[in-house]
């Protein structure tokens, strides 16, 4: 399959990757590991791509009691992070480690997954348990949204024209704290067919998200999350029914406050 024709340009900075996100039908690319493939299937049509991989928004940095991860880190790059050794944060790498193949973590980008909003994406579910908020920026200056606020549905996000990922802020967990992800991927896609975060913090509760079973990763509501998962709005497809995906769902999200709170004992 061959993308309809399209043009390039490699933005230098943030107010040149802005100004030529002016032009309507631009897209943003970054490692072009989600973007590509739908170009390839025509179904997006840039008129132009714009090139971000340059711009000065890779890495993790400590800024007092939050970590912020540069939007256009790839996933291998997060797996040797010194601060994710912690057992409070173990859910980021564990969850890198699982996502796609050696290339895809190569190049791929957590703030181009994040845009791309892809119901079953797994990154999404860990940094809603650890309650990340996103800072974005466009030419009308730059705005903090919450990831529990910025994926709105099945490749639907808040994200506007002219508007990128900029930082992602992960507030530092209590000590005492650990998290986890555990998910059962297709296995020809390798994408979750459900997901499951925990962090659990050092007063023994549990928060808990899960992704691939619904349009968008979502947090369980209270302590019960068997009972959560029953009233939840989970959907069926060619891969699996909704009643399989829920009770997938009930074991990943046990076995993710399990590790969790192993990982809890760990921490100080």
């Amino acid at each position: 399959m061959i993308p309809a024709a399209t043009r390039y340009e490699r933005a230098s900075d943030l107010d040149h990757a802005l100004e030529l996100l002016a032009e309507p039908d631009a897209k943003a690319i970054a490692g072009g590991q989600s973007l590509i493939p739908v170009m390839k299937l025509r179904i997006a049509r840039p008129s132009v791509v714009v090139d971000i991989s340059r711009l000065e928004f890779r890495g993790v940095d400590v800024r007092g009691d939050e970590l912020h991860i540069g939007p256009l880190t790839t996933w291998d790059e997060l797996l040797d992070v010194p601060e994710f050794g912690r057992p409070a944060l173990a859910a980021i790498p564990e969850c890198a480690r699982g996502i796609g193949d050696l290339q895809l973590r190569n190049m791929g980008t957590i703030g181009g997954g994040l845009a791309h909003a892809d119901p079953a994406s797994d990154m999404p579910a860990v940094l809603l348990t650890l309650g990340a908020a996103l800072e974005l920026r466009s030419p009308d200056g730059e705005r903090t949204v919450p990831v529990a606020d910025f994926i709105l549905g099945p490749f639907t996000s808040t994200l506007a024209d002219r508007e990128l990922i900029t930082d992602i802020a992960v507030p530092t967990p209590l000590p005492g704290s650990g998290s986890a992800y555990v998910s059962v991927e297709h296995p020809a896609s390798g994408f979750a067919l459900a997901g499951a975060a925990a962090l659990v913090g050092p007063d023994g509760g549990a928060r808990v998200a899960v992704t691939g079973i619904a349009g968008r990763p979502f947090l369980l509501a209270g302590d019960d999350h068997r009972t959560a998962l029953e009233t939840a709005d989970v959907f069926g497809d060619r891969f699996a029914s909704a009643e399989y995906r829920r009770e997938l769902a009930s074991v990943v999200v046990r076995r993710a406050v399990e590790r969790a709170s192993q990982r809890a004992k760990e921490d100080s």
